[in-house]
């Protein structure tokens, strides 16, 4: 019997983990619709993914765009309904912690349709994060956890969710070792002009907590314009429009601003870069695959291994950033916490097995 697997994304991080599993699913023959829910409506954040990634266009696209998360899940709920009832797939695939996640998950388990939640088990523990939220009623919701990480499978166990619980790895191992290698076979060794490979840091600062406060705001771009080298800033719209409202100027001193890079060139800048200075998820666990020093401007992180490991160091005030910023490069590892590259086809494997 012929599969259906129906995956719900509306973010950047959603379409890099998209890739692998649109690509394990054909490999497989299994049936795969893709719906875009148009949470990130930016096209550089958005379709443009679709077709660097080697997806194709979605086969839904519902174009909710901005708003509140209450104004923004509710049009998705109201969307998603329909749209499950016309396709009845065996499977919808959720993936991370975004407002599409939970409303997906909500409207399938509502009409009895079997969810999965790809990456689920993260865990931040900081209940003042909307992302946090999201992935717990998700995980708690879906009908099978499909885990990254034995971390994630343990914080599963701890919440009673163990027989749910498959560890397949991560599908952002895949994607990254996929597209390390395609940039590399190309020679592009940077796509970032007027700066020289390992003479800068690249930086993307996105979160609520660190862009709605001005003053919090103003910290950050402090410590990113007083660091030692050029620090390339890919400014998300977010940032943009807070910067612009609460009069802050993200090009001064060290720091420059440029907008978002498609996902092969963000890899290619990475790799080519010093040092990363985030607060995106996974950002920190890219750098660390890459084997970049990584900064994040958070006071926790669901990627603890990259932390464990010394790759990766929380960091919050302007003296703070700077001596993490500027550290001795970790420790050489051989560890990989996160797979081998091939959780994608274990993924569509365990979908596909008779219910």
């Amino acid at each position: 019997m012929l599969v259906k697997i129906l995956s719900v994304v509306g973010a950047r991080p959603q379409f890099v983990k998209l890739a692998p599993i649109h690509h394990a699913a054909r490999a497989a023959g299994v049936e795969h619709v893709i719906v875009h829910t148009g949470q990130h409506y930016d096209p550089l954040l958005s379709d443009v993914f679709f077709d660097d990634l080697g997806i194709g266009a979605p086969d839904v696209h519902l174009g909710v765009g901005s708003g509140s998360h209450g104004v923004q899940t509710g049009a998705m709920l109201a969307a998603l309904d329909a749209v499950f009832d016309e396709h009845r797939p065996d499977w919808v695939l959720v993936y991370g912690d975004t407002n599409s996640t939970v409303a997906a998950a909500l409207s399938a388990v509502k009409l009895h349709i079997p969810v999965a939640h790809l990456e689920a088990g993260l865990r931040s523990f900081n209940r003042r994060m909307p992302e946090e939220h999201n992935r717990v009623l998700t995980d708690h919701a879906a009908d099978l956890l499909l885990a990254p990480t034995q971390v994630a499978v343990d914080h599963l166990r701890r919440e009673g969710l163990g027989a749910r619980t498959v560890l397949v790895g991560d599908v952002m191992t895949d994607v990254l070792f996929d597209v390390r290698d395609r940039v590399t076979a190309d020679g592009e060794v940077t796509a970032l002009e007027g700066v020289s490979p390992g003479e800068y840091y690249l930086a993307t600062i996105h979160r609520a907590e660190n862009t709605d406060d001005p003053e919090r705001l103003q910290q950050v771009v402090d410590a990113l314009a007083g660091l030692d080298r050029p620090v390339v800033l890919l400014a998300h719209p977010r940032v943009v429009a807070k910067a612009a409202a609460h009069g802050i100027s993200l090009d001064r001193g060290s720091l420059t601003s440029r907008p978002p890079l498609a996902y092969p060139e963000l890899i290619a800048a990475v790799a080519a870069s010093a040092g990363v200075v985030t607060d995106s998820g996974g950002l920190q666990k890219e750098a660390f695959l890459l084997r970049v020093p990584c900064t994040t401007v958070r006071t926790e992180t669901e990627w603890v291994e990259t932390v464990e490991l010394g790759w990766n160091v929380l960091a919050n005030t302007r003296e703070e950033i700077a001596a993490a910023v500027t550290r001795p490069r970790p420790a050489e590892t051989d560890a990989a916490p996160y797979g081998d590259g091939h959780a994608a086809a274990r993924v569509v494997s365990v979908l596909a097995e008779p219910r």
